[in-house]
């Protein structure tokens, strides 16, 4: 078994309005239960979108420095996560195409290092 993050940055997700959204609530929570159904569920959930809300922890200089706000302005940023644990490469393609047909967006699979 190998562990595999599933995730999306909020750039994806698209301008949608509120009943759109709600509509896909049930869907992702649906496929998340599947997953814990069947045992592949490390962990899953959405990042909050407020980046005045997020700190940047930074050892890189030797001495520790801590912000308020993202590491980079940049126009991408984590909007969330699903972490679980396949067999291969293809069962974790299978499991975030599931995540992309529930949320309505796109999904990027990767494998972490073992």
């Amino acid at each position: 078994m190998a562990q595999y993050l599933v995730f999306f940055n909020q750039q994806w997700v698209g301008d949608h309005t509120a009943d759109w959204f709600s509509s896909r609530g049930p869907l992702a929570r649906a496929v998340v239960q599947e997953m814990r159904a069947a045992g592949v569920l490390v962990f899953a959930g959405g990042l909050v979108e407020e980046l005045d809300t997020a700190y940047t922890a930074d050892a890189t200089s030797g001495d520790l420095t801590i912000t308020k706000g993202p590491y980079s302005d940049t126009d991408e940023y984590l909007g969330g996560m699903t972490i679980i644990d396949v067999v291969d490469d293809q069962a974790a393609v299978v499991w975030a195409g599931k995540v992309a047909q529930a949320c309505g967006w796109p999904q990027e699979v990767r494998r972490f290092k073992p």
